[in-house]
């Protein structure tokens, strides 16, 4: 298998990074502040607010079944259930944390180390790398990112996991690591062939859309042009020579 460059290595460590480390702190600082024990009766209680946020689409139906799940399907609710979108939106919504200055989808400055502004800084890392276009990422942009990123992580879940973060930075990727830059890439060239086909479809339904146009324009007047051109001459000699005549 060949040998990944610097750069895609910043891009696979960045992924695990976010993917498989960053839940779990924001996790362990959800979990604080809703005790699993009492987790089912907190929802519970907040039901009206639950039920505002899935009519604004914040929340949505998967997400609503989560948080208030029938007894047959699920049981009780778990936050080992929730992803890290849902958990930032329960404790934005349900306590009085703290926000970032300016505000939770902004990254948040330096000097904001508050747990308000960790869980902004891993949402919008998070958002950041969702949308990256490129399977690579410069040194640079990866040691701020990471920087950033295993500081929240430090502060929200503790020593053992800003320990498991400094480890993850400089660890051998082994083939397993590996094999998900090649999904990546491949996914990535799925999307493009996707996007292309999407862009000829567009082209298409634009030409059948410009042709039922003219279409439809014709029905509604059915006389050809140029023959609606020759009967108003013959309308016009006519009215001529019944005025003369």
């Amino acid at each position: 298998m060949a040998s990944l460059s610097k750069e895609e290595e910043n891009y696979v460590r960045l992924a695990l990074l976010l993917k498989g480390v960053t839940p779990r702190a924001v996790r362990t600082y959800f979990d604080r502040e809703f005790p699993p024990i009492s987790l089912p009766s907190t929802l519970s209680t907040s039901h009206n607010t639950l039920l505002d946020l899935k009519k604004g689409r914040i929340i949505n139906q998967a997400q609503w079944n989560l948080l208030i799940p029938r007894n047959d399907v699920i049981g009780v609710s778990d936050s080992k259930t929730f992803d890290v979108t849902l958990m930032i939106c329960l404790i934005r919504n349900l306590t009085s944390i703290n926000p970032p200055i300016n505000g939770f989808d902004s990254l948040p400055q330096t000097r904001e180390t508050t747990p308000g502004p960790d869980l902004a800084r891993i949402k919008y890392y998070r958002n950041e790398l969702a949308h990256h276009d490129s399977n690579t990422i410069d040194t640079t942009y990866f040691n701020t990112a990471w920087r950033d990123i295993s500081d929240a992580v430090g502060r929200l879940g503790g020593q053992t996991m800003s320990q498991e973060c400094q480890g993850l930075k400089v660890k051998i990727l082994d083939q397993s690591n590996q094999e998900i830059m090649l999904e990546i890439k491949q996914s990535q060239e799925e999307m493009k062939q996707l996007k292309q086909t999407m862009d000829n479809m567009r082209m298409e339904h634009s030409g059948v859309t410009e042709n039922l146009t003219e279409l439809q324009s014709s029905l509604k007047d059915p006389i050809p042009g140029n023959i609606k051109g020759t009967l108003y001459l013959l309308i016009q000699i006519k009215v001529e020579y019944q005025m003369t005549g």
